[in-house]
């Protein structure tokens, strides 16, 4: 099985609720780096948003508020 990944780079690293606009910041805590936004493509041809550490290589589910996905601005 393989995946595919497309990251996108989040100049300040914070996520938006677009419901609440709660937000929150997000870095490794591993490396204290910012996370970059993502998405990972499935092989049903749906999509996951995930955080990806560009030092350690690590993927979090992106963070969710009000039941959906957190918006990153870039």
């Amino acid at each position: 099985m393989r995946f595919t990944v497309a990251y996108i780079v989040c100049m300040n690293a914070t996520y938006t609720c677009n419901q609440c606009d709660m937000a929150v910041k997000a870095e490794c805590a591993k490396c204290d780096v910012p996370l970059e936004n993502g998405h990972l493509d499935l092989p049903d041809g749906s999509s996951v948003q995930v955080s990806r550490c560009p030092s350690c290589e690590g993927k979090i589910k992106s963070p969710q508020c009000c039941g959906s996905d957190m918006t990153c601005s870039m």
